[in-house]
């Protein structure tokens, strides 16, 4: 028979559980927690998996074609079979004109309808200084949603136009300098003839996309393998990358109307795994230390038992049935908890303006929900593996010198780590500083007891000598349990480090990137709706530069892996750099960026493609073209500028709206007014990035909390005998708390001191990596933890004896 499902096992299970409700109530309480972090974030991953672009301007037509709106690199890695890395592209992938008419001769097709979209500017007033901007699309695009004329009439010439009725115009304004004649329903767009959309696209010889209409009867299967069969014996290809087009259908239709869906997509399910695997970490780290310090204080019933005839197997077999009781409760109220949240996560991600990029779907059908319950029973096998390898080793004290050795390879290893970030730069050195912070405190966890007792030594005569009877005490309970005094320590040292890496770490690189971003922004004016080319006609203007705004897609291999980065990138005027824009060049000329065909490159970047100035590299621009650009300088405020400046007639071309986000102005006697805003860029997902990282760090700084807590209320709550014959033998109630004070202090210091070692290293080469400089934590910020902490610890050893007095 099992031993799970012995009587006797059961029988030892049900009475534990009853004598020791306390103590798993610390367990149970932190695997509810758990089980709600994890189960968010499952339901989450979940709903970004089924996340799909919505279908707006061609819901009417069953299929459309488009370019492909992603790049792929594949290679392969030396003694592995080839892998394939794919990223998304941001800006429009145009396919030929000539498909219109290949898919027009398609059977079954009753309409193609080329689609261009474009932005029309309407010129700033001075009531309102900034220019009105509309989408634009020819009138004949219109049908593939459908847009109806609610009233008036279709455009018939370039100076007429259709508005949606969202715009709230009426028949006979003139917007954009075209007189509207009618209106359509849907939204805020302005419409045109085909003729003129054409002309306003900029783009001859293509297209952004076809919609196709079928005949009546004709299923959307057999009308895309027809269509899909055309295009293949045509041969067409993307005016981008050559790539093959696409035939979309069902939800895939929403690509080509929203480009940063995808994208977004992608990086959001990459944020969550991240932080998943974090969370895992951290919840193993806590659970270990609870169960492990539940069972210590059960030694004494543990070798009664084996003493009256016990298996060692039939104990672990109860400790096992326990844990499955507490944990399996613990886990299903976690899970049931964790729905509201994920709820809550993704309403704020949707009600904050431009966190979620518009047209991202984030759907969560019903059966969606069932994934927290299979999270739950995840967590219930995580705490009982901690239980029976905390129920074999507790049969084993020993010396502990296979755990000192364990626990010192971790902290060498944690220390190589932190030296291979100061080489590394960008997302490798944030990487190699995480794999250190993680292998340091599970180094200190290790080695909790030898910590907590190399501590106390320091701190042993002061407290004999200046503490009186309590600070004697204290010394004294310090040095005879001392895997006690681990125990409690190792969660404060946990909760002091991950609050120190997670917070540090973004507040450095905001601080460097917003000090790079004023030392390079030297304009005296900022303009909108404008170019530069207008802006030098005015006068007193000595230099102005046009800033587009695009991203590249760099490819390189990483351990012999592919890889595609998606960077931010700067479109420049490189003669209106003087006095606007000052990138900080090391080696080489900006005024390069006069020539199409070149590229200026962050130091950084620099150093990890190992180019110079003469150099070439290789990019894919926005829309996926790639592009051989050779270097002309090297400059040094790449956190704020992004890692590569192109001209802007390199950039334009391949942009969707190619239109200057801004244009920068230097004067001959700057006139008094605001500051030019710095120019800096954000990295792709930077505004989701950060709200789903405040949401979860703080999220796992309440467990490491919570495991502080429980672990001193544990520890408090197995200590009420000691605290009982010390009051018996003569201890006061003064000196008791006293003494319980003078545990707390040095609890707090202690784990503070040793969670700022932790952190600092990990911290300092990766502040030294990307920035050059030191870690950086605002003071409010450092004060917020010790705060928590010292509130923390302090109820956690003084809960516990409250408790027994009252």
């Amino acid at each position: 028979m099992k031993p799970f499902g012995n009587p006797a096992v059961r029988l030892l299970a049900a009475r534990s559980l009853r004598a020791h409700r306390k103590a798993w109530a610390a367990v149970f309480a932190a695997v509810a927690v758990t089980s709600v972090l994890l189960g968010a974030l499952a339901l989450a991953a979940g709903s970004a998996a089924l996340g799909h672009a919505r279908v707006e301007r061609y819901a009417a037509a069953p299929v459309v074609v488009a370019g492909d709106q992603e790049v792929r690199w594949t290679t392969k890695p030396w003694g592995s079979e080839a892998q394939t890395q794919s990223a998304g592209l941001t800006e429009r992938v145009r396919i030929p004109s000539a498909t219109v008419d290949v898919l027009r001769t398609v059977p079954g097709v009753r309409a193609a309808v080329p689609d261009h979209t474009f932005v029309v500017r309407e010129a700033g007033t001075g009531a309102q200084p900034d220019p009105k901007a509309y989408d634009g699309r020819s009138w004949e695009a219109a049908r593939l949603a459908p847009y109806r004329l609610v009233d008036g009439r279709a455009p018939r010439g370039a100076g007429e136009a259709v508005m949606g009725s969202a715009a709230g115009a009426r028949i006979g304004d003139t917007v954009a300098g075209r007189k509207v004649v009618g209106l359509a329903d849907g939204p805020a767009a302005l419409y045109v003839t085909a003729a003129e959309a054409r002309k306003l696209a900029g783009h001859p010889g293509s297209v952004d996309a076809v919609g196709v209409l079928a005949e009546p009867g004709v299923p959307v299967d057999t009308l895309h393998a027809r269509v899909r069969a055309a295009l293949d014996e045509a041969g067409l290809k993307d005016t981008a990358s050559g790539q093959p087009l696409r035939a979309l259908t069902g939800d895939g239709r929403g690509g080509p109307e929203h480009l940063a869906a995808a994208p977004a997509r992608m990086e959001l399910l990459q944020l969550l795994a991240a932080i998943s695997g974090t969370v895992v970490l951290v919840a193993v780290l806590v659970l270990a230390s609870l169960v492990a310090q539940a069972l210590q204080q059960r030694s004494g019933e543990r070798e009664l038992l084996l003493s009256v005839g016990a298996t060692a197997r039939q104990v672990r077999a109860a400790a096992g049935r326990e844990v499955t009781r507490v944990a399996g409760l613990a886990a299903l109220c976690g899970a049931a908890l964790a729905v509201p949240v994920f709820l809550g996560l993704w309403s704020a991600l949707r009600t904050r303006a431009g966190v979620v990029p518009e047209g991202l779907e984030l759907p969560s059908p019903p059966w969606l929900f069932a994934a927290s319950l299979v999270i739950a029973a995840v967590v219930v096998g995580i705490t009982r593996l901690v239980v029976l390898l905390a129920a074999r080793q507790s049969r084993r004290p020993g010396r502990g010198g296979v755990r000192r050795a364990v626990g010192a390879g971790l902290l060498l290893l944690g220390v190589a780590s932190a030296v291979t970030a100061t080489a590394q730069g960008g997302e490798a050195a944030g990487a190699a500083a995480g794999a250190a912070t993680v292998t340091l405190v599970a180094g200190c966890a290790v080695l909790g007891p030898w910590i907590a007792g190399a501590a106390m030594k320091v701190l042993d005569l002061p407290f004999r000598r200046l503490g009186g009877a309590p600070g004697r005490l204290t010394a004294a309970g310090a040095s005879t349990h001392s895997r006690r005094l681990g125990a409690a320590l190792v969660p404060v040292v946990l909760v002091t480090a991950f609050a120190l890496v997670q917070l540090s770490a973004g507040t450095t690189m905001g601080r460097a990137a917003d000090e790079q971003a004023r030392a390079a922004t030297t304009a005296d004016l900022a303009l909108t709706g404008t170019t530069a080319e207008r802006v030098r006609r005015l006068p007193g203007v000595d230099a102005a530069t046009d800033v587009l705004r695009s991203t590249v897609v760099l490819a390189r291999t990483e351990a012999g892996a592919p890889r595609l980065d998606r960077l931010p990138v700067l479109g420049v005027d490189a003669a209106g750099l003087a006095g606007t824009l000052d990138p900080g060049a090391v080696t080489g000329d900006l005024a390069g960026l006069a020539r199409t065909g070149t590229v200026a490159v962050g130091s950084d970047m620099a150093d990890s493609l190992d180019v110079r100035p003469g150099s070439t590299v290789d990019l894919r621009l926005g829309d996926g073209t790639p592009k051989r650009l050779r270097v002309v300088a090297v400059y040094e405020r790449s956190l704020a500028l992004g890692e590569f400046l192109l001209p802007k007639a390199e950039l334009a071309p391949h942009m969707s709206d190619p239109y200057p986000a801004r244009v920068l102005a230097s004067t001959a006697k700057a006139t008094a007014g605001p500051p030019v805003a710095p120019e800096q860029v954000s990295p792709p997902g930077a505004a989701l990035h950060g709200i789903v990282s405040a949401v979860i760090v703080s999220a796992i700084g309440g467990l490491t909390l919570l495991s502080v807590l429980s672990t001193l209320t544990l520890i408090g709550a197995g200590r009420r005998g000691e605290l009982h014959l010390l009051g018996q033998v003569g201890a006061s109630a003064g000196q008791l708390r006293r003494m319980l004070g003078l545990e707390a202090g040095f609890l707090t210091a202690a784990g503070l001191l040793v969670g700022v070692a932790v952190a600092a290293l990990p911290l300092t080469a990766f502040a030294w990596a990307l920035t050059g400089g030191l870690p950086y934590l605002p003071p409010e910020q450092a004060a917020l933890i010790a705060g928590a902490v010292v509130v923390t610890v302090v109820a956690g050893v003084f809960l516990p004896v409250r408790r027994q007095r009252t």
